[in-house]
């Protein structure tokens, strides 16, 4: 793996993801040199993961969803090129899965990885309660407990989601084990911050114990099903016109500008290394 000043992110892409570009610029605005890498290409090894430090397992619908969201995705990847991701989180790397990323690292077993088993499927992402497609923002809440490298420094957040299949499921066991490991690092809120406790909108997909997205043992792979990479910029946000007009106003109830809380997640990831 690559050590020097400049920290270089990989961002998976080919055959359905189609959030590459918006995960670049996020990674690029964090302070990474980001390459966009087709799956082929690490699969036959002709990108090195030794080269980087950061990998993005982004969204999007590979392999059209067939079989189930990240299925086919996480096989190929399990099978042809396995060991050697493992062995790039095993020698310091970290890896971030978003949406579509977050279900392929579920299916490959590379979340949670329990006893620090990258290769065990013990918990799944499947269809969204409600029965349809979610386009929406959530409100999430961190755990400052969680050893995710990710969301150091954070208490809550805002991202949008969009998925059909985003229900974090496992047995009840599972579910105890990472609460009680503080694996769970959001959960979905109401807009108030208390958790949604499983009701519809503010949990958009029926997740059990409200569960956005968890990390390994060590915090350096995480997934997520909100997307922090469409959070990209203060305008990215459904609030920031009224936010600007309520400004320019100077109300009493005045509130401060957006930020792009998203790039935050990649800040530090950037973080982590520079320290």
């Amino acid at each position: 793996m690559r050590n020097n000043s400049e920290i270089n992110a990989l961002v998976l892409t080919g055959y359905g993801l189609n959030c590459d570009v918006e995960t670049a610029h996020a990674c690029e605005l964090a302070g990474a040199r980001a390459t966009c890498v087709h799956i082929n290409d690490v699969i036959s090894g002709s990108v090195s993961l030794e080269n980087f430090q950061f990998m993005v397992f982004i969204g999007g619908f590979s392999w059209g969803d067939d079989h189930g969201a990240g299925v086919i995705q996480a096989v190929r990847m399990k099978k042809n090129a396995g060991g050697r991701i493992i062995g790039f989180i095993q020698q310091g790397g970290l890896v971030l899965g978003i949406c579509n990323g977050f279900q392929t690292l579920v299916n490959f077993g590379l979340l949670p990885g329990l006893d620090n088993d990258y290769t065990a499927r013990s918990v799944a992402l499947t269809y969204n309660d409600c029965g349809n497609f979610r386009d929406d923002w959530v409100h999430l809440a961190i755990n400052a407990q969680s050893p995710c490298v990710f969301t150091r420094g954070m208490e809550n957040l805002e991202l949008p989601v969009r998925h059909g299949e985003g229900k974090f499921i496992a047995d009840q066991k599972v579910i105890d084990r990472l609460i009680e490991q503080n694996q769970v690092v959001c959960r979905y809120t109401r807009e108030d911050g208390g958790f949604a406790a499983g009701a519809f909108p503010a949990n958009p997909n029926g997740s059990m114990a409200d569960i956005a997205g968890i990390c390994d043992p060590t915090g350096r792979v995480f997934g997520l099903m909100p997307h922090p990479e469409a959070y990209n910029h203060p305008a990215n946000h459904p609030d920031w016109s009224r936010a600007k007009q309520v400004r320019r106003c100077g109300g009493a109830d005045k509130k401060p500008l957006l930020s792009a809380a998203g790039v935050r997640i990649f800040e530090n990831a950037v973080t982590y290394f520079r320290a």
